[in-house]
């Protein structure tokens, strides 16, 4: 066989393709191993807190995201199709007038995103939202 640019350059694209489409389950399990982390294994709950995003983003650089967990410590963000999933951290002292935020945060694509937030008790709650995004925000 002899090996051409040709067929370098296909053998490469081959490679480049199977690698990045065997890698893409793994952001999932990236999110669930921060989770599990985060949280020392306990058992999380959900319905405490509120997560509001779009259904769908026309654009993943900028999607709109605000959360609400009366009684949280802090509330942490992941987006499950993200290469770091860990988006945001918002911290909360005694003093807080209200356990809430908002930001935007940018997108790889469609995606779940996650609200976990740690309670004064020191529990632990939940709460997900899916966001179909038309355009990519990270490098799509």
């Amino acid at each position: 066989m002899t090996l051409t640019r040709r067929k370098t350059l296909a053998l490469g694209g081959s490679a480049l393709a199977f690698a990045s489409f065997a890698g893409a389950p793994a952001f999932a399990s990236l999110t669930d191993d921060a989770i599990a982390e985060l949280t020392g294994g306990a058992e999380i709950g959900e319905g405490a807190i509120t997560l509001t995003a779009p259904e769908i983003a026309e654009n993943g650089n900028t999607v709109p995201i605000s959360v609400d967990a009366p009684g949280a410590v802090a509330i942490t963000l992941f987006a499950d199709g993200n290469p770091v999933p860990a988006v945001a951290t918002f911290n909360f002292g005694p003093l807080s007038a209200s356990r809430s935020a908002s930001t935007r945060i940018r997108l790889a694509g469609t995606q779940d995103i996650v609200a976990l937030a740690k309670m004064e008790d020191g529990s632990f709650q939940r709460a997900s939202a899916n966001v179909k995004v038309t355009i990519g925000g990270c490098g799509g």
